[in-house]
């Protein structure tokens, strides 16, 4: 079976940036039709600042004429590897007016993936966060032989080689020798980006999109979700990652939005009371980790805990008798909606800021009963799917068409269909040129009638898409058990004291676990189990492990008995994407994480293999 997004809901609307073939003429489109609207709000030294339309073109423009001052060869690459703000724009946008190719990077990343990606791209210009930065990398520059030019955000450091300029100075010296430099003439199949996916199992691959895969990515995300132009978006997703450049970057540009840039992780607490914004785009760890806040709150209140749960099985009714999802409703939701709602939802809601119109999570699969509980409260979770190769968005739930447990439908103009062993096929014009100087992978992901293979299982449900876990991802036990650890591990993290798991089993008698724990919670544990929370021997305690594992099977009740983990290794050293063992979206990297913990791994094992 095929489903037509746009076949099914009418194309209505979904040609309102019709004419507009590029994301250059999208941001001077914009700048003309609003030029003093607020676009971008940073923080800059002791607050807010903000900067309209025509502030952002302004700065294009001299980053422009900076850019074209280095007679860089035509299409070459722009390694970006700098944080959310002003800075990652104006490189970007200035790259694409001179039709150079934005290589956007992981700022978290280490020096070595990082050398490579800029090989691999064969950039010729970095944008870096700091000298510091830079001189991390400059060690492997003989593996960038393309580079030519190093700029960096901070003060000028005259110790540094000549490849290197400060950032300010760049610019001065343009705008002294050079008049303004327009735009130079692109179609919509230039190549717009060279993403990086995040490589759990080998080396990244630099998928190639073009302008219409990205624009038209933007065109079906605003017909499934439209954007208000009073709406405000808090970026922190970062920038590197191809959601938050489509959804969180580009298409506030298309719906004339403004963009809060969030100063960091730490400080999203802050960020939400002081932008209070009506757009959030994340993956799910940020909402389980606030969740699992609001859970700590509840810690030692026994009658608070009885509320909640409840308050939580009402709102949840109340939200499947709004989308049609059941006919049940009740006193209980209606007595939600009212003194509840006023009591405890709103509470829940203000820890967003209180005025969140759509809180959006793709990237990996949210953890049920962290769904259910912010939909019971009226936080509009809107669950979605895609790959980097679709840039990125495929299906999305909305806020008047919402199935939590689904990833939503198709988006217009997006085609599914189930193939063999029930992947999960993909064609649009969303789907990328192919993989960069890897033409044989890109026939393998591309089947020659323009189908994407996304190497994911799904069912299509009453139109919608339920994802059943990846084809490649499946743990096969000795005893001939098959597992999804995707699953089992996005159950176990519904845990709040777990904050990173990896589980393991192949070609092993057993499933086992590798589990990070959180440190306050182990803290407190600790304290009662009697054990010293700073002392490593404690994790090894058989009352520590009887305690995990005991947590562990209450969150992977639902499973087999041949799924569950039956021993595990604790640890409260968080995994880094700076030590190679998780991806910048935290998923695991399994050869990685099972080379570094060998011995531990085999002691989890230790009678039970051959």
């Amino acid at each position: 079976m095929t489903v037509h997004a746009s076949a099914m809901r009418g194309a209505e609307g979904f040609d309102r940036l019709a004419g507009l073939a590029t994301l250059p003429e999208l941001l001077e489109w914009r700048i003309a039709r609003t030029p003093s609207r607020e676009a971008y709000r940073q923080f800059e030294g002791s607050g807010w600042v903000s900067y309209s339309w025509v502030d952002v073109g302004r700065q294009v423009g001299a980053w422009r004429r900076a850019l074209r001052a280095e007679s860089l060869p035509s299409g070459a690459r722009i390694g970006i590897l700098v944080g959310n703000g002003l800075a990652h724009v104006y490189m970007d946008q200035a790259a694409l007016s001179l039709g150079f190719v934005p290589v956007p990077m992981h700022v978290v990343d280490n020096p070595e993936s990082l050398a490579y990606v800029l090989s691999d791209s064969g950039a010729s210009l970095l944008f870096v966060e700091s000298a510091a930065r830079w001189k991390a990398l400059e060690p492997l520059k003989e593996r960038m032989p393309s580079l030519r030019r190093v700029v960096y955000l901070g003060a000028e450091e005259p110790q540094l080689e000549p490849l290197a300029r400060s950032l300010a100075p760049w610019l001065a010296a343009a705008a002294s020798s050079a008049a303004a430099v327009e735009p130079v003439p692109i179609d919509a199949e230039s190549l717009a980006a060279i993403v990086y996916t995040s490589g759990t199992t080998g080396r990244p691959k630099g998928v190639m999109l073009s302008h219409r895969n990205i624009l038209s990515n933007v065109q079906s995300v605003m017909e499934a979700i439209p954007v208000l132009p009073t709406d405000l978006f808090l970026s922190f997703l970062p920038l590197s990652h191809t959601l938050e450049r489509t959804a969180g970057y580009y298409l506030p540009i298309a719906a004339g939005a403004a963009v809060a840039f969030s100063r960091a992780v730490s400080k999203l607490a802050e960020d939400f009371q002081a932008i209070r914004p009506t757009v959030l785009i994340s993956v799910p760890r940020i909402y389980e980790r606030a969740y699992g806040a609001l859970l700590d709150s509840l810690e030692h209140r026994p009658v608070s805990r009885a509320v909640f749960a409840w308050a939580v099985s009402a709102g949840w009714r109340r939200f499947e008798r709004v989308h049609g999802l059941a006919t049940s409703g009740g006193r209980s939701s209606r007595l939600f909606e009212g003194v509840l709602d006023r009591w405890l939802a709103a509470r829940v809601r203000a820890r967003f800021g209180g005025r969140l119109r759509a809180a959006v999570t793709g990237g990996a699969p949210l953890a049920p009963h962290v769904s259910h509980a912010f939909l019971a409260f009226g936080v509009p979770m809107l669950e979605g799917y895609g790959l980097t190769e679709a840039a990125p968005v495929i299906a999305c739930n909305t806020l008047t068409d919402n199935a939590p447990g689904s990833v939503g439908r198709p988006l217009p103009g997006v085609e599914v269909r189930i193939g063999d062993q029930a992947e999960l096929l993909v064609r649009g014009p969303n789907v990328m040129l192919g993989y960069w100087q890897r033409p044989e992978e890109t026939a393998r992901a591309i089947g020659p009638d323009g189908w994407l293979h996304t190497g994911d299982q799904a069912q299509l449900v009453a139109g919608r898409i339920v994802i059943r876990g990846r084809l490649k991802d499946i743990i096969v036990t000795s005893t001939g058990e098959k597992i999804a650890p995707v699953d089992l591990e996005t159950a176990i993290l519904g845990d709040t004291v777990f904050e990173q798991v990896m589980v393991i089993g192949e070609g092993r008698p057993y499933i086992a676990a590798l589990a990070v724990l959180n440190r306050e919670s182990w803290a407190r544990e600790a304290q009662r189990l009697g054990l010293d929370p700073g002392h490593s021997a404690s994790l090894r305690s058989a009352a520590a492990l009887q305690w995990a594992l005991g947590r562990i099977a209450a969150a992977v009740r639902d499973y087999p008995a041949y799924a569950r983990p039956r021993a595990v290794f604790l640890s409260t050293e968080v995994w880094t994407v700076g030590e190679g063992l998780v991806t910048p979206t935290q998923k695991p990297k399994r050869p990685a994480l099972e080379a570094r913990f060998a011995s531990a791994i085999a002691e989890l094992y230790r009678g039970h293999l051959s």
